[in-house]
């Protein structure tokens, strides 16, 4: 099988490359800006004359706030290039995975979302995100859609890594705690990913780490696990952390479809720890901080 990963230098796109480079019977092909741009239309072309039997689009614009003040950019990364993989993919008779997020549902107080409730995005990110998951619906009857939330893995820029560095730089942190989501470890997500290609089984699919939390008690875990639990952590509501997007407060997951094919993720508290422990062993062995 020949999968095209778009999108292979992110956090997802390099753990899927391990992923599927463990498989003797993948071929895999890579590709990453610039010599291939999904907000370019002649990537519609570059797909179909390469024909994989499977595209990956771990590529996206994934500055939540930054899609507030350019609307223009999130919506060419996020809407026209899954459609503009999408017609490739329909030209060559290829399927096609689109990832996306959590934040394209409302985030009501209190409520957890399956995969076929109705989404009600609010933010530019989040619009143009469900922009893309529909103009690739419209286009594709072999398509995987595939939600995830509060993603972090190895050597990326996310939640966890700007938490300890803020722990480090500060000494002491305030965080939210009325905002409320699945913290999803990549490398698990790739891994599921692989299962959900080899089902064939198209569709929906929110794949995320068991269970949801708070991002106030998940920094508190990080920064646990990170060896730095004696950084005191002020718990805050969301109002006294302004932001030019408003995240949805409970746009939680629950992963319905890919677990009745047997395809479920770890608990996200033993994501972390393995997480933290790929990126602060050499640290902690070296008494580097």
């Amino acid at each position: 099988m020949h999968v095209l990963i778009v999108g292979g230098r992110g956090q997802l796109g390099r753990a899927l490359q391990q992923a599927f480079e463990i498989r003797p019977d993948i071929r895999l092909t890579l590709w990453n800006r610039p010599e291939h741009d999904i907000i370019s239309p002649q990537i519609t072309g570059e797909v179909a004359q390469l024909a994989p039997d499977v595209v990956i689009n771990a590529a996206a614009w994934t500055n939540v706030d930054g899609a507030e003040t350019d609307p223009d950019g999130a919506y060419a990364a996020n809407m026209l290039g899954p459609k503009y993989l999408a017609e490739g993919c329909a030209a060559c008779h290829t399927a096609l995975v689109q990832v996306s997020t959590n934040e394209v549902f409302s985030g009501e107080p209190g409520r957890c979302y399956r995969e076929y409730d109705q989404p009600s995005a609010r933010s530019v990110y989040a619009r143009s995100k469900l922009a893309g998951e529909r103009a690739a619906r419209h286009l594709l009857d072999r398509l995987y859609i595939v939600r995830v939330a509060w993603l972090f893995g190895p050597g990326g820029d996310n939640f966890p890594a700007k938490i300890v560095r803020a722990a480090d730089r500060h000494g002491a942190l305030r965080v939210v705690n009325d905002e409320f989501g699945n913290p999803t470890y990549a490398p698990d997500v790739a891994a599921a990913l692989v299962a959900l290609v080899d089902s064939g089984r198209y569709g929906i699919y929110h794949l995320v780490n068991e269970g949801y939390t708070s991002r106030y008690d998940l920094a508190c875990h990080v920064l646990a696990c990170a060896g730095r639990g004696h950084v005191p952590v002020t718990p805050i509501p969301a109002r006294e952390w302004p932001r030019p997007a408003t995240p949805p407060l409970h746009a939680v997951l629950v992963n319905q479809a890919a677990a009745a094919l047997g395809i479920t993720l770890r608990p996200w508290q033993e994501a972390v720890e393995d997480y933290c422990r790929r990126e602060f062993a050499r640290e902690e062995m070296s008494g580097e901080r």
